[in-house]
């Protein structure tokens, strides 16, 4: 970056990690005390918090999270999407204290009404009218992942550079030489080369997709409508038209994994641009923050599975690879139902979508001001900043704008004055009790941060 100076950089970096190490005593002990805890942390990825050690959570509500050292923060990070509804929201609260106490039985193996009511609500929003549950976007995704192999004999999920679909093992894929799938650096131990199940293609680019597919050994083309993991990563002009022809034309199946593109309206971009998939896959916030996830199939798909099975080329009843004993249990049906039914409403995306339109206009003015040489892309309810302009394009672009001290400052920077941003990039959303003061706290503050770096 032309005009960036790093030196000085390097010495607000270090100004704002002393500040940090000053401010939060209670949180550094806790993480010097953890050592039961591999990393020191319940997950290895909580290290990717900016500072040397994560903050440490007391209490949480709404979009304020308030860590054991007292500070409060408003939170534009919310679970990196999990907590999409905001912390604890009321009728989450009271359905899961219904479930768990009143009526009782949080994991029975017996199904309740309430997953009939979530399967229905899922058909109203996304279009597809038969619904499975799990307990994390990743289980939806490997689960899925089984049934479109079986359902068309063909071996590899064709993914795109830098997308993410939680630890699904198909996913941590980059293009090779000759079009081979290659693992991506830092993948931990793929269980078999990477090019035995998987074909990699570039976002935005039809031509590597239908070169991919060309090979005939495709099952499905695992997508999310936006790339979400690697900055916003927004799809081109036709671009997602194009993959559900080149599917149909290819014989495989089209994937939607909305698990992070939800943010982008009531019904996810599948609802908001028109989508098609055959198999859609969500999770995270869909249970205001109770452990869940589900996948939907088309009839066509489900019969073409069902073919199979009733040929007893499969067992999906028993242990066929496609459930999990807590999977669809009674806390987490009721979560949702509690969830997509009261909380995360048309008008509650049409507040946070408006919300989310503010930021974006804060964060770019800020740029256009100082002429600093970044971007900032929004997916209705989200928006993210990244180091380069224009916006990338793809995956890989993206990944070349990636800059590991200008994070960390942005990330402390932010945190010392009260606002949490997504720790593994520069994401913020919005929730529904996320306010405009709360937005306008965020573009003085970023107007400020990114100031005293380009002054």
């Amino acid at each position: 970056m032309a005009n960036l100076d790093r030196a000085r950089l390097s010495e607000l970096l270090q100004r704002e990690q002393a500040a940090y190490t000053e401010q939060h005593p209670g949180s550094r002990a806790l993480f010097e005390e953890a050592t039961n805890l591999f990393g020191r942390v319940p997950m290895t990825w909580m290290n990717m918090w900016s500072g040397g050690f994560p903050l440490y959570l007391d209490r949480a509500t709404g979009n304020r999270v308030t860590d054991v050292d007292g500070h409060t923060y408003v939170d534009f990070a919310l679970g990196d999407t999990g907590a999409m509804a905001g912390h604890s929201p009321a009728p989450m609260v009271a359905a899961v204290q219904r479930r768990a106490g009143e009526l009782g039985g949080i994991t029975t193996m017996l199904p309740t009404a309430d997953a009939q009511w979530v399967g229905a609500e899922l058909e109203r929003r996304f279009g597809m009218p038969l619904w499975s549950f799990t307990l994390s976007a990743t289980d939806a995704n490997r689960w899925a992942i089984r049934l479109a192999r079986l359902a068309t004999g063909k071996p590899k999920v064709l993914v795109f550079a830098y997308c993410y679909h939680g630890s699904v093992d198909e996913a941590f894929a980059l293009p090779g030489p000759e079009g081979k799938a290659q693992s991506r650096p830092g993948n931990v131990a793929p269980p078999v080369d990477l090019d035995l199940t998987t074909r990699v293609a570039t976002w935005n680019d039809l031509a590597s997709v239908e070169a991919a597919l060309a090979h005939g050994d495709v099952a499905a083309i695992l997508t999310e409508p936006a790339l979400t993991n690697i900055g916003i990563v927004l799809p081109d002009d036709g671009f997602l038209a194009g993959l559900r022809e080149l599917a149909t034309t290819h014989g495989a199946l089209l994937m939607i994994d909305e698990t992070h593109t939800l943010s982008a309206g009531w019904g996810g971009a599948t609802r908001e641009w028109g989508l098609e998939p055959d198999i859609f896959v969500i999770g995270k916030s869909i249970g205001g923050g109770i452990p869940c996830g589900a996948y939907g199939i088309s009839r066509d798909f489900a019969a073409a599975v069902t073919r199979h099975t009733d040929a007893g080329d499969a067992d999906i009843v028993d242990v066929g690879g496609v459930g999990g004993t807590l999977a669809g249990n009674a806390l987490s049906t009721a979560a949702m139902r509690a969830t997509l039914g009261e909380v995360l409403t048309e008008e509650a995306f049409a507040h946070m979508t408006e919300l989310a339109t503010a930021f974006t206009a804060g964060v770019q003015a800020t740029l256009d001001e100082l002429d600093v040489p970044w971007s900032i892309s929004q997916l209705g309810a989200r928006a993210e900043y990244r180091f380069t302009r224009p916006a990338p394009r793809t995956g890989e672009e993206s990944a070349a704008a990636a800059d590991d001290d200008l994070d960390a400052y942005l990330h402390l920077a932010m945190c010392n004055r009260g606002i949490l941003m997504t720790p593994f990039h520069n994401m913020a959303l919005m929730c529904p009790e996320t306010s405009r003061a709360d937005v306008d706290l965020h573009t003085q503050t970023f107007r400020e941060v990114v100031g005293a770096l380009f002054a």
